[in-house]
């Protein structure tokens, strides 16, 4: 009896212990809101619709932290007389918020109220997703008012918070092949200028496009963050503040317990979608997707590398570009008149290519104008020679087994030209005060050129309007009818300006101009592969939504580049410059993260002949490419992930791996003076051999290698 009793007493605690856990979750969620979560995250919402939590449970980061600064969203509603008329989402009454099921929140809010305005028959409906560690924040604004919403703030984390006082935070993202790297924490400098803000503000992002982003923590885990629109339809991007300001006018230093005289201080860090929605209209914003991560900006990146692969769609690329290759960069003629070469002595850079195992040129300022100079015009110069001249020119260069590139840049119009007064100014991108979005062109040679002086403005064209694309298509077509090989296209990561207002150009208001580069690109590709299907379309840094049509890059490095691209697509043909005489630094970087060598002496105005040491160098590199292509061509680059390399000195490496599972590690000596000795730690390795560009005979090395100033090493696993 004594023991039917104690089991009836165990099971009536063990009973009583489970209602009083659910009595108390099920008041915790009350005070939460509602919340979704999973073993990876976890993010809570008031009756408000504000976002008052949010924690990477992994990584035991409070990324938000529940408190009075919890945000919600933000409108700019401009009206005429008082642009800044905003609709606040903490100023709203009767927001509906509901758990559609486990994974997935709504929230509604009807009839906003603006700050000047008062209540506007516009609705905002908010769907987030919690699905396998990733939160995507989409929405829905129906606008039935006769204003233009402008910019919509969604989602917005108004406490952000680094894991502990002493993580720093840093807001990486990419462009140009590199990515980026800007400090918010403990340091947030003020970006914007102070005479424009209330409080230190960062916009990041806004020339870029980027279709992804971090916020990496120093403690080795990180926040994604990714702008879920392989279309780029519209600007996205990232506006950081703190407030209420600095300590002072000289430190940007936030305190450890964000306190200042007195005050809380708080970051906030909204999505900013430039969504422009017009009266009485319905807009979807593009969703915007969080998760957190453990490791550096590679862990990322991989997550933006699984998306990737779910919407790029690998382009044609010929086979010649794919293999090891060199180009050369040659100037024809500047926008000076200083001319180099008629066209038929092209021949001759055709044959110094020949000689020294050059694959390309680019011919830049081949057209009328020369460089900068006549665009968008593509016909030839008659100072030059004629299109036959050009046209003979480009198939005996071809007849050597070279490859003819011709430079472009149709997104640009020259002002000083009569083709634009008389007909291409009524095509230009318009801001919203109507009046044409310009730059001031590039300097060249002469002093007042160089001072800014004597430039030569461009007017930014209106891409995204149909009539432009058919003049710029037309100019395109005289490429395709010279017979060359490809273009390259000059800027493609800078359309000049992000917008067009004009209201005659056949397109909803604003066209977004990246949009309209995409939508060039596909023209430019469907008409260059009725001719020739092989045709090669390379750009100057272009995104990664950019290179299904512009396929392979063309950027500049430096010691401090990331190559983020290199790592996100392995095998994308990507290109450098080498200007110095004696540049076995660049070269080392080309071998070290699988980079196309473009040589270019005296700034790509002279003959391969004229830097020999350079020349040298760069065949011995790419020798040693196409021996042990299986490890430094075809291989995957990962960057230095997979391995760990000491050295007494001044070094950076690289890993590449194999299908098989053998890896390479490149090792370049940064040194300029002096050899070092470099330790490879490569866990579980096989037999390892080293081998150099100046000895490319493998030798058994245990993995300790000497390398010369200057020099790089190559460890292979055999």
């Amino acid at each position: 009896m004594r023991c039917s009793l104690s089991g009836l007493f165990g099971t009536t605690l063990c009973g009583l212990t489970i209602l009083l856990a659910a009595l108390f979750f099920s008041a915790k969620a009350s005070a939460d809101g509602v919340v979704l979560q999973d073993r990876q995250m976890l993010a809570s919402f008031s009756r408000t619709g504000a976002l008052t939590r949010l924690e990477y449970k992994t990584g035991r980061w409070h990324i938000q932290r529940r408190s009075r600064f919890a945000g919600t969203f933000r409108m700019l509603v401009p009206l005429k007389g008082r642009r800044d008329n905003w609709i606040l989402g903490s100023g709203q009454h009767g927001a509906r918020v509901a758990k559609i099921n486990a994974n997935t929140v709504r929230i509604q809010w009807r009839h906003l109220v603006s700050q000047y305005a008062g209540a506007l028959p516009i609705n905002f409906t908010a769907t987030v997703t919690l699905k396998h560690g990733a939160l995507q924040f989409a929405a829905r604004v129906k606008n039935n008012s006769q204003l233009t919403i402008e910019t919509i703030d969604y989602p917005c984390l108004d406490n952000l918070r680094p894991p502990t006082a002493g993580t720093a935070m840093r807001m990486r993202s990419a462009w140009y092949g590199n990515l980026g790297d800007t400090e918010i924490y403990p340091n947030f400098g003020n970006g914007e200028g102070y005479w424009g803000v209330n409080w230190p503000t960062q916009m990041l992002g806004r020339s870029s496009s980027s279709l992804w982003s971090l916020i990496q923590c120093s403690d080795n885990q990180g926040l994604y963050l990714q702008f879920n629109d392989p279309k780029i339809s519209y600007l996205l991007d990232y506006t950081f503040v703190v407030k209420p300001g600095d300590a002072s006018w000289e430190s940007d230093h936030i305190p450890h317990d964000w306190r200042i005289a007195g005050m809380h201080m708080h970051m906030e860090m909204r999505a900013t979608h430039f969504i422009y929605a017009a009266p009485h209209s319905t807009m979807k914003l593009a969703p915007v997707v969080m998760q957190g991560y453990r490791g550096d900006w590679h862990s990322g990146a991989d997550i933006y590398k699984k998306w990737l692969k779910t919407w790029f769609v690998p382009p044609h690329i010929p086979h010649w570009a794919r293999t090891v290759n060199a180009w050369q960069q040659y100037q024809v003629n500047s926008p000076v008149n200083s001319t180099k070469m008629s066209y038929k002595n092209l021949v001759k850079i055709g044959r110094d290519c020949a000689k020294y195992g050059v694959k390309a040129i680019q011919l830049t300022g081949w057209q009328k104008g020369g460089q900068d100079r006549g665009n968008p015009s593509l016909s030839i110069d008659p100072a030059l020679g004629t299109w036959q001249d050009l046209h003979q020119a480009i198939a005996k260069i071809q007849a050597m087994g070279v490859k003819c590139i011709m430079f472009i840049k149709p997104q640009f119009a020259d002002m000083s030209t009569n083709w634009y007064k008389s007909r291409l100014y009524k095509y230009t991108a318009d801001d919203p005060f109507d009046v044409p979005y310009t730059t001031g062109g590039f300097g060249y040679f002469t002093p007042a050129e160089l001072a800014g002086i004597s430039h030569r403005p461009w007017a930014v064209m209106d891409t995204c309007d149909p009539a432009y694309r058919a003049i710029a298509a037309k100019e395109f077509d005289k490429v395709l009818a010279l017979g060359a090989d490809g273009v390259l296209q000059d800027q493609v990561c800078d359309p000049g300006a992000l917008y067009s207002f004009t209201t005659d150009h056949g397109h909803p208001i604003p066209g977004y101009l990246p949009h309209g580069q995409m939508l060039m690109g596909e023209q430019f590709n469907k008409a260059a592969f009725k001719v020739d299907p092989h045709f090669l379309f390379a750009g100057e840094g272009p995104e990664d939504w950019l290179l299904e049509d512009y396929p392979l890059m063309y950027i500049r490095v430096g010691p401090g580049s990331v190559p983020v691209t290199r790592y996100v697509l392995p095998h994308e043909p990507i290109m450098i410059a080498v200007t110095g005489f004696n540049d076995r630094e660049t070269i080392n970087q080309a071998l070290l993260d699988r980079y196309i060598i473009s040589y270019e002496p005296y700034y790509f105005k002279g003959r391969l002949e004229d830097f020999p040491l350079t020349v040298a160098y760069g065949r011995k590199v790419d020798a040693l490419r196409r021996r042990y292509k299986k490890y430094l061509w075809n291989a995957t680059f990962r960057d230095n992930m997979g391995a760990a390399v000491k050295a007494d000195g001044w070094q950076s490496y690289s890993v590449f791996q194999r299908k098989s599972g053998r890896r390479a590690v490149v090792v370049m000596n940064r040194e300029y003076n002096r050899a070092i000795v470099a330790h490879v730690n490569l866990p579980h390795h096989g037999k390892l051999v080293v081998v150099t560009p100046e000895d490319p005979n493998p030798m058994a090395t245990d993995g300790t290698v000497r390398i010369p100033a200057n020099s790089v090493a190559v460890i292979l696993e055999q």
